[in-house]
């Protein structure tokens, strides 16, 4: 982004300043502050190099929130403390979500213990008001303000899309955290309706402002803002910690998206079933998951299919075996009883002969635990949860493609409303 494209200011807050995009009304420049502040700004203090910090912090979270599939207003970095958004009326609302009852909730729920722990998530509101310290609103508040944002009214079917959004984006990011030992304990979001589209996006800035985050889950080792709350009086080895924490979050980022860790090998019976087959690769690697097709008759080959099983196994990582095996099928058991990676069975079946020869797949030897799914779809579904259970990158995008489908639902019933 050139200076000569950085439009007039739209909004300037106490950590950053937003700008039009010159010749461009659909996006807007995002420019960090060295600055930190906390209580609305009752204590502020410059810190040098905090704005880098902030805007990679954010660049991280969000391309990782974008790969699972959650639709945000971020677009992409523009130099080490700018980056470039889809412009969007802001919902003057802060979305907390808490697994860990700490902070706040203890001073507004006075006899909850801290540590406390949210199953689900506990998810709160607040009204953004400086002046009278962000209120909490009640669900049943925000429902009556009827919000009306850049055109868009807040009410029930808006406010649940932004509800179902805020849980799983703490959800994924928990995840994400955990598979660093890190406890994610609570975290606030913000959402803005796009300008030009009016989708509903996650948006604002996410960054070590935004939660609180404990390394082994030992309080004692916050590496949120929290620290700059808590001092007595505001010292410059201080503030250095600060940035010292803020950079160790921005550097734990990196390992946010690492590669994969686990595969699924279909095995088919048959050159003719490659068009099945097909299908359930393309659907895992809409979940990010890595897949490769073979070739091996159980019946024809059992002796290679032997050796492709130790092959995979000998990889030393998660693997799931999917056996695509029409008529008799013996592959997925025959898989299934020399391996301890999990099968799934997915046979290609015809609809004239469905009846019969899905028994086979069903109908299975005893020590035999393989399960059966008809459609390619279901078959990389069920071998990605399986990844997922210890690749939080996988778990993330069926989190988010289960929100997507439900939030499609929920856009489908809207519209079938308005045309009653």
């Amino acid at each position: 982004m050139t200076e000569e494209r950085r439009g007039a200011v739209i909004i300037e807050g106490k950590t950053k300043i937003v700008h039009e995009v010159q010749g461009d009304p659909g996006h807007v420049l995002v420019v960090n502050k060295d600055r930190i502040s906390a209580w609305d700004g009752a204590r502020a203090h410059d810190l040098e190099g905090k704005a880098a910090i902030s805007n990679a912090t954010n660049a991280k979270v969000f391309t990782f929130l974008e790969e699972a599939g959650i639709k945000t207003s971020w677009v992409r970095s523009c130099d080490s403390t700018t980056y470039i958004a889809r412009r969007c009326h802001m919902v003057p609302l802060e979305w907390v979500t808490r697994r860990v009852a700490t902070g706040s909730f203890l001073r507004r729920h006075t006899g909850v213990s801290e540590g406390y722990r949210f199953t689900p998530p506990k998810l709160e509101t607040f009204y953004k008001d400086d002046a009278n310290h962000d209120p909490q609103w009640s669900e049943e508040q925000v429902l009556e303000a009827k919000l009306d944002i850049g055109g868009v009214v807040i009410g029930r079917n808006e406010y649940d899309i932004m509800a179902k959004t805020t849980v799983a984006v703490f959800e994924v990011l928990e995840r994400a955290w955990a598979a660093l030992d890190c406890a994610l304990i609570d975290m606030k979001i913000e959402f803005g309706i796009d300008a030009l589209t009016k989708d509903i996006l996650v948006s604002d800035t996410i960054d070590s402002d935004s939660w609180r985050l404990w390394p082994a889950g030992d309080k004692r080792l916050m590496k949120d803002k929290q620290f700059y709350r808590n001092m007595e009086t505001v010292t410059e080895e201080g503030l250095n910690q600060v940035k010292r924490n803020f950079q160790w979050v921005a550097d734990r980022l990196d390992s946010f998206i690492p590669k994969p860790k686990g595969l699924v090998a279909v095995l088919m019976g048959s050159p003719s079933d490659a068009a099945h087959c097909e299908k359930i690769r393309d659907h895992c690697k809409k979940l990010g998951v890595p897949c490769e097709l073979r070739v091996t008759s159980a019946h024809k080959g059992t002796q290679e299919t032997l050796a492709i099983i130790a092959q995979y196994e000998g990889l030393g990582i998660p693997v799931v075996f999917v056996a695509v095996a029409g008529r008799s099928n013996g592959l997925g058991p025959v898989t299934c009883a020399n391996t301890c990676c999990p099968v799934i069975n997915c046979p290609p079946l015809k609809p004239e002969d469905a009846a019969r020869d899905v028994w086979s797949s069903l109908s299975l030897p005893s020590g035999m635990g393989c399960g059966t799914v008809l459609y390619p779809e279901a078959a990389a579904q069920s071998a990605a949860s399986i990844l997922a259970l210890t690749d939080h990158v996988i778990w993330a995008k069926i989190r988010a493609k289960q929100l997507n489908l439900w939030i499609s639902l929920k856009q489908h019933d809207m519209k079938m409303c308005q045309t009653n």
